[in-house]
This record gives structure tokens, sequence and C-alpha cells, in this order.
């Protein structure tokens, strides 16, 4: 299995993981704001508060959440062990053949691969952590008692340095996506004058989309809760 090992730690073993962790995250991403837009609804917090209870009890969420945990950290090293690698042999960045090519995006994926890892650190600790540490108080729900996270939520989006770290956190995850979901496909070998252009425009209307969705939800809270 030496060979095995060997090409996982090759420049091409490490791109191929950082395309494959990236495409399952970007999935995450979907998953997440759907459950999270739940947020919106005008319903004094039950949707989003019951939706919680379900993704922090259900054993196989459970499970995938964790297996979630392991490759947030594997993208983030592995960025860092090629951009590293990168920069000492004074080559391209990551995934840029030819620097004149290259947008600003991907000269610059070290730098914001560490906003968002800040980011989720923020969103970990501001909430996943009080969560888990009993630092939420409890609500009824029918006959059902669970964590109020709802109201956690609207208390920490009235402040306004975490709004503001939000949107700074959801801009820098805006430029990571735009470049590096068009770089995943193209890694794993799908690159065709047919369909890449397809997946550039999905890529691109994805890192727009997608973070200003979850960018309305604490401006919602911040302006009008």
């Amino acid at each position: 299995m030496s060979w095995f090992s060997n090409f996982l730690t090759s420049s091409i073993g490490k791109k191929l993981l950082m395309s494959l962790t990236g495409l399952f995250l970007i999935l995450f991403l979907k998953v997440h704001l759907l459950g999270n837009l739940q947020l919106l609804k005008n319903d004094g917090g039950e949707s989003f508060n019951v939706y919680a209870h379900f993704m922090t009890h259900n054993p196989l969420i459970m499970f995938i959440s964790y297996g979630n945990y392991f490759f947030i950290l594997m993208h983030f090293v592995l960025g860092l062990s090629l951009w590293a690698r990168n920069r000492a042999a004074k080559g391209s960045t990551y995934a840029v053949s030819n620097h004149r090519d290259s947008t600003w995006a991907s000269r610059n994926m070290a730098l914001l691969g560490i906003l968002v890892l800040a980011f989720l650190l923020l969103h970990m600790g501001d909430f996943w952590w009080k969560m888990k540490t009993g630092q939420t108080s409890m609500v009824m729900i029918g006959e059902m008692e669970v964590k109020d996270l709802y109201t956690k939520v609207a208390e920490s989006f009235k402040i306004t340095w975490i709004v503001v770290a939000y949107l700074i956190g959801l801009l820098a995850l805006a430029f990571h996506l735009y470049h590096g979901f068009a770089s995943a496909f193209q890694t794993l070998g799908i690159n065709h004058t047919k369909y890449s252009p397809v997946i550039r425009f999905i890529g691109t209307a994805f890192s727009i989309l997608v973070p200003l969705a979850y960018a309305i939800i604490p401006l919602v809270f911040y302006f009008t809760k």
C-alpha cells in the first residue's frame, strides 16, 4: 500500500482529496442552508428549534456531522500544505497554471480559507459550543422539550460585531467557492469545452446565491427582529 500512501501525500493526491472534500462541503452548505432558512419563518422559532433538535439527536445525522468536522479540518490542512509547497517552489497558486490568467480568488485561496475557518470557529463557539455546554434555555413545543436555539440566534444577531464578522466570513466564502467549485471539477478531470462553461456558470451562481442567502439571515434579525 506504499504506492497509495505516496499518491495521497503527493501534490496530485492532495489536490484530489481537496476536490473531493470540497465538493462534500459544498453539498453540506446547501443542506445546512435549507435548515437555517427555518429561522425566517414567522412562527416564533418553532420550526427551527424542531429542526435543530432533530439534527442533534438523529444518530445518522450526528455521525455525518462528525465526519463533516473531519472533512473541514482535512480540507484546511491540505490547502495550507499545497499553498506552502507552491510558495516554496515559487510556482503558481493552487489549481492555477498561468498566473496571468488567474483570478484574485485563485491567487488568495489560502487567505480566503483562513478567513472562512475563522468564521467557522466564531460560528461554532457562539452556537455549537454553547448548545453543547448547556448555555441555552429550554422551551416546550407541544409535549416535547427542546433547546431554544432560536432565541440564542436572535440574541447573537442583535450584536453588531457578530453580524459584521458573519458578513465578512460569508464574503470570503463566496470568493472561495467562486474559484474552488470549478477548480474541483477540473482537478477531477472533468474539463471539457462542452461542459466546463456550464460548470463555471453553476459555480458562479452557487458562490453568489448561497452566501447571499446565508447573509440575509443575520441581516433580517439585526434590522427587523
